[in-house]
């Protein structure tokens, strides 16, 4: 199976996809969806942020797409978070092929993710990546059980796009009412952070090995 691998470059995948793409024989890893001049069996489409469109994608027989909630519940923006901001420890992966609407193709398979409650950001990046390159990897090996997809049932819902005013804590509210959006927080990229007296400040968390 000719597999290419398309990820978005300058982001926290890459070093994961790099890591899948010694892992498939013969892939290739790719940064932009337009460089892909050859045709393959098989793109994988993973943490990948620029509208692909149709004529890329009819150039190969499977573009698959893999996104943590049960489709069609959880569409759209950063899934697993919001999923960890409601309280859930069980998440929900959907591989899915690739299409021009948002999150809408026939899914391939859907498996779950455990957690167990306590994982900061980087553990939770690192787990979400080692998941999903398992998800590519069984499907590679086992493509004739999962290889014909089905359509997404039920009514759809969406979460939008996480933004730095998201990361706000509020004071009022205890540090174990509000962990679970501590654990979602980057440190450096996007740290909570709480206001007082009309000043601004971050707050950063990390774990303390015993």
């Amino acid at each position: 199976m000719k597999v290419a691998i398309l990820t978005s470059q300058n982001q926290w995948f890459v070093p994961y996809a790099q890591k899948l793409e010694t892992t498939i024989q013969g892939s290739k890893l790719f940064f932009n969806h337009k460089e892909i001049e050859e045709n393959y069996s098989l793109v994988l489409i993973l943490s990948y942020h620029c509208l692909i469109e149709k004529e890329y994608l009819q150039k190969h027989k499977h573009n698959i797409v893999i996104h943590a909630s049960a489709l069609p519940k959880g569409k759209g923006w950063a899934p697993m978070f919001w999923q960890i901001l409601e309280g859930k420890n069980e998440i929900p992966f959907s591989m899915f092929e690739a299409s021009q609407g948002i999150d809408d193709g026939d899914i391939y398979m859907q498996r779950i993710l455990t957690l167990t409650g306590f994982e900061l950001h980087d553990e939770l990046r690192k787990k979400e990546a080692q998941f999903v390159s398992q998800m590519c990897l069984e499907f590679i090996q086992n493509y004739t059980i999962y290889k014909k997809a089905y359509p997404q049932i039920g009514s759809p819902s969406y979460y939008h796009k996480r933004i730095a005013s998201d990361n706000k804590l509020d004071i009022h509210k205890s540090i174990y009412e509000q962990f679970n959006l501590l654990r979602i927080c980057d440190n450096e990229l996007y740290p909570a952070y709480f206001e007082l007296n009309q000043i601004k400040y971050t707050l950063k968390i990390e774990k303390v090995e015993p």
